[in-house]
């Protein structure tokens, strides 16, 4: 499905983003992966294991430099960009009263500034080759549903949506489609944080409230690698007739 296609993405150290790393090498394309964290290495020789070619990187979204950086270090390695993915991402749980400004920033500095700063690099490569391509950004069912004690991480995944939409219709006539995926219960690092903040005020284990936060029609917790086999085919050709959409991967936890 993307033999032959180079796709970057960005958070892909762990969690969410290795999922996507290793179902875009299962579709066939070779990756730039970006992170801070050190298991971007990881997640590469995982992709390599899979017989495709990997490119790790230091990433830090909130710097533009580093951000067209690694556009440039991917086409003189991996010689093109025909697909990005905005994954990284920042959670702070707090009660909205309780909101300080610096989580405020460093919650919309990742998952708004540094996501919409990662879409300008793409689509610029993208248009300079004269290729096009296909931008996935990874929002959240939380940016339609709301859920408490994410006010700020609700809100800046509700901006990434609206930004799919105008990216999208924007970009359309230079051969770029946007679109994004809104996970819900995926079984990551992200999540068992939330358990570990909410569990004692819950009166419960981390352990018990993780177990209980998954998609009630499955029954269990949305592996990574399943939202990654939807972006991959949200960056395919396949995908021409989906345009500007947030869809939920959430096993049907979020009904619209």
């Amino acid at each position: 499905m993307l033999e032959g296609r180079v796709v970057f993405v960005t958070g892909a150290g762990r969690g969410i983003g290795r999922g996507i790393a290793e179902a875009l090498a299962e579709a066939g394309a070779d990756l730039g992966l970006g992170d801070l964290d050190d298991g971007v290495r990881q997640t590469a020789a995982i992709v390599e294991s899979r017989g495709r070619r990997a490119l790790a990187l230091r990433l830090d979204v909130t710097d533009r430099a580093s951000i067209d950086a690694a556009v440039a270090q991917t086409v003189e390695d991996l010689g093109r960009i025909d697909g990005w993915v905005n994954n990284a991402g920042a959670l702070r749980m707090d009660p909205a009263l309780d909101v300080r400004r610096p989580d405020w920033d460093a919650q919309v500095e990742v998952n708004v500034t540094g996501l919409f700063a990662g879409c300008q690099a793409a689509a610029r490569e993208m248009i300079r080759s004269g290729r096009g391509g296909a931008i996935v950004n990874v929002a959240s069912n939380a940016g339609k549903v709301g859920y408490p004690n994410m006010a700020v991480y609700n809100a800046t995944k509700a901006a990434v949506i609206s930004l799919t939409r105008s990216l999208a219709a924007e970009w359309a006539d230079r051969g770029i489609n946007v679109n994004a995926v809104c996970p819900g219960g995926v079984d990551t690092p992200m999540l068992m944080g939330v358990a570990e903040w909410l569990a004692p005020r819950l009166g419960l284990s981390p352990r018990e409230l993780h177990a209980e936060m998954k998609p009630k029609q499955m029954g269990r917790h949305v592996q990574p690698i399943e939202v990654g086999r939807v972006v991959a085919f949200l960056l395919s050709e396949h995908a021409q007739i989906i345009r500007g959409q947030a869809l939920n991967v959430d096993g049907g936890d979020t009904p619209y």
